[in-house]
Order: C-alpha cells, then sequence, then structure tokens
C-alpha cells in the first residue's frame, strides 16, 4: 500500500465522510450491539447532513486519511472544555481537545494509515493551542485500547456513551501534549 497522507476535510467531503463513518461505525461497537441500533446512531449522528453541519462549525477540524487517491478514515477533533462530567472530572490539561471519531476502514488496519491519521490529528490540536487530547472509547474495544495505549494515551477515568437506547461504559483517555514543542 503506498504511504498514506492526511488532508483536512472541506465542505465537498461530507458525502464521502459519511460512506466512511457507515462503513466504520460498526467496527468499533462493543459486542451485542443491535444492527438497528448501529444504523439508528448513523442516521442520526453519521448522516450527510450532520457532516455538513460539523465541517461548518468553527470548533471542529474533520481529517482524511488517503493513500493512492482512496479515502482509508477520517477522524474529527473539537475543541474546548468537554461537556461530559465524567470527562471534566479527569480531564485537567487546558486547553483541551476531543478526539471525537478516529475510524479507519477494516483493509487499513494494520497499514500505518492510523499512526498517520493520530499523528496529525494530535498535531493539528496542538496547533490550535491544546494542552491535551481526549478520547472515549468503549471498554470491550481492545484493539482501539491498544492502539491508543501505544499512541501515549492513558486512562484517566470513565464515562458513559448511549447507542441504542443502551449505555455503554467507555474509557476515557487523555495525551497531555508538550506545548514547549509549539
Amino acid at each position: 500500500m503506498p504511504s498514506p497522507t492526511v488532508k483536512i476535510a472541506t465542505a465537498d467531503d461530507s458525502p464521502l465522510l459519511h460512506r466512511l463513518a457507515a462503513a466504520t461505525f460498526a467496527l468499533a461497537c462493543p459486542p451485542g450491539t443491535t444492527l438497528e441500533a448501529i444504523d439508528d446512531f448513523i442516521a442520526v449522528h453519521l448522516s450527510e447532513q450532520r457532516f455538513t453541519h460539523y465541517l461548518a462549525d468553527p470548533v471542529r477540524d474533520l481529517l482524511l486519511v488517503e493513500a493512492d487517491g482512496e479515502a482509508l478514515g477520517y477522524s474529527m477533533l473539537v475543541s474546548g472544555d468537554p461537556t461530559d462530567d465524567d470527562v471534566l472530572a479527569v480531564v485537567h490539561a487546558r486547553p483541551v481537545t476531543e478526539l471525537s471519531k478516529f475510524y479507519l476502514l477494516q483493509s487499513a488496519h494494520g497499514s500505518g494509515a492510523a499512526a498517520t491519521l493520530m499523528s496529525a490529528s494530535v498535531e493539528r490540536a496542538r496547533e490550535r493551542g491544546a494542552a491535551s487530547v481526549w478520547l472515549g472509547v468503549n471498554q470491550h474495544n481492545a484493539r482501539a485500547n491498544r492502539f491508543y495505549e501505544k499512541s501515549g494515551f492513558v486512562t484517566v477515568g470513565t464515562k458513559r456513551f448511549l447507542v441504542g437506547g443502551k449505555w455503554e461504559d467507555d474509557f476515557v483517555r487523555a495525551l497531555e501534549l508538550n506545548v514547549s514543542s509549539r
């Protein structure tokens, strides 16, 4: 596979982001999540219209990772203080950015695209002045947890995440940035 590259998504990328989200969201869901719950979450939170909204939001950055002209995945960063009380209690370095979404096509797993996208995502947070980046990841998603740990994110707490009317338990992971390197 050619070396992956990352670009900042534009308003024209809404359809592509929706397709990537529809193809990747289920990969991160805990065992037992129903297809109906997955489809509902995609329809409500990962639709083309939602991505149009996300791309127009000045506190969000969406990045696409590609190789040989093919989109392999995306990330979404949200600058600003967390709105979840459980996260507020455990993420202390400010200013902070949430790594709200980080998904790759299954065919891109193990290709180096995830590391490339993570590096670019963290750099984008740093460019926006973040002192830390946090994320929530399902406690049963062993592959993602290993990747985030390898990327320097440490578990600092837990929070809940609603999918299909069912509350799931997530780890809150945080990465403090070396602000002196900006």
